[in-house]
């Protein structure tokens, strides 16, 4: 069965893997999965990603992040566009998930973004994600 809703799978499996203190999780590959990681990497919410080899199929190996004694680096992740019901936001609307304490994730034309590059950018765009 296909899937309808790839980065919904992702945040789903890394909130899962999160909940139950796993260190690692594989997500079947995809550019744009690639993308949002790299950006919840560079806002420290994840430790690490990784393209691994499964079967003949590539994956993406996601290796989760825990602060010292073991406190979980977010309590929410949830995706906010759909494909049933998309979101797109101007630059004067870009949202700031938990009054600046959180991180939003945007498709723009410039790229995959958080919500703190677009509106430097100046850059509207789809809100996949928000993260606190």
């Amino acid at each position: 069965m296909a899937m309808t809703d790839p980065i919904a799978d992702l945040l789903t499996r890394i909130r899962n893997a999160h909940r139950v203190s796993k260190h690692q999780v594989a997500v079947p590959y995809s550019e744009l999965k690639g993308r949002v990681l790299d950006v919840l990497k560079r806002h420290g919410f994840i430790e690490d990603f990784d393209t691994e080899l499964v079967a003949g199929k590539a994956s993406l190996r996601v290796h989760l992040k825990y602060g010292p004694d073991g406190e979980r680096m977010f309590s929410h992740i949830q995706r906010v566009s759909t494909p049933g019901r998309r979101v797109y936001v101007g630059v004067d609307k870009i949202p700031s998930p938990l009054n600046g304490l959180g991180l939003a994730v945007l498709s723009t034309s410039a790229g995959v973004m958080s919500h703190l590059e677009a509106r430097k950018r100046r850059l509207g765009g789809e809100v996949l994600c928000e993260v606190w």
